[in-house]
């Protein structure tokens, strides 16, 4: 109905404030993000105490001096990664391609050659708001499509849905994944989805122990078990920061038809992926998340 598309004032009062700094160009908003870093870092202590915990028990063989530098590195790509989302509203076509370049797009359109929709793996590493710009690259006929998870903020919610349409990916609610891809079945429309898999899985959800970072770890498996039930492929992002304001992105194949492996093993194999892009530059990865607030121990 008309009246549930309806936005309410605090979104338009946002989307403006955020639009005009959208205008601004990269150099300015990257002095901002400096002066970003010094208040959240220094003066706010954004998640300082989950940062350093979950940095400390990642890596313990590291050095004080060594979590340290990690730590604000991560912190001075945090405020980037803000900025940079922002500007996502205004960016062009061709400044896109220029600051997030997918090497090898092939692979995926290999895989979606013949009608088989694809899921693309990834983690919160880099900027991932970003990546639905895989749509630029996608062979006619393929749709992108981005899984999220619905703010408690309307007006937030609906602000990074308006910024995440940029590229104009099907954004899908995590509740409603299953439903929306049995429709798009039933359409004969082959889609390359994107899912975030690292975040913490709620409680009663299906999920999976393992070993991560050095640590005992939740992951979810909604993923693998669509993957599995329609016999999709998967493909790993593994995203590099090159400098400031630019990534590349390669893709590898964990599996051309899921419903071919045994049970797991594609969250296993997504989750060691996963560990490599961060043991290679763990400055990218985001830390602020509280991950591991679930104890293996206390819940057994």
């Amino acid at each position: 109905m008309a009246g549930e598309n309806k936005k309410g004032v605090g979104f338009y009062l946002l989307y403006g404030a955020v639009y005009l700094m959208a205008m601004l160009p990269f150099r300015v908003l990257y002095l901002f993000s400096d002066i970003l870093y010094f208040v959240v870092y220094y003066l706010a202590g954004y998640r300082r105490k989950v940062v350093r915990k979950n940095l400390v028990n990642s890596f313990p063989q590291k050095k004080e001096k060594e979590i340290l530098q990690i730590e604000k590195r991560f912190y001075h790509h945090l405020c980037d990664y803000f900025v940079e989302t922002i500007k996502t509203l205004r960016i062009s076509d061709k400044e896109i391609r220029r600051r997030m370049v997918f090497k090898n797009p092939e692979i995926v359109n290999r895989l979606t050659k013949d009608g088989n929709s694809c899921l693309l793996s990834l983690g919160h590493y880099g900027n991932w708001e970003w990546v639905p710009s895989i749509g630029l690259y996608l062979s006619p006929g393929v749709e992108p499509g981005q899984v999220y998870k619905e703010l408690k903020s309307k007006a937030f919610d609906e602000l990074f849905l308006k910024i995440r349409s940029r590229f104009h990916p099907q954004s899908i609610e995590m509740k409603t994944v299953y439903r929306t891809i049995i429709r798009q079945k039933n359409e004969g429309k082959t889609m390359v989805i994107g899912f975030l898999t690292d975040q913490r899985p709620r409680k009663h959800n299906p999920e999976h122990w393992t070993t991560f970072l050095n640590q005992d770890t939740l992951v979810q498996t909604g993923m693998e078990r669509i993957a599995r039930q329609f016999g999709f492929s998967v493909v790993y992002l593994d995203i590099k920061k090159v400098k400031r304001g630019y990534y590349v992105g390669n893709f590898s194949v964990i599996t051309a038809d899921a419903s071919a492996e045994e049970e797991l093993s594609v969250m296993e194999k997504y989750t060691r992926k996963l560990e490599e892009t961060i043991l290679d530059e763990p400055a990218y990865y985001l830390w602020s998340h509280n991950k591991w607030s679930r104890s293996k121990k206390q819940e057994e």
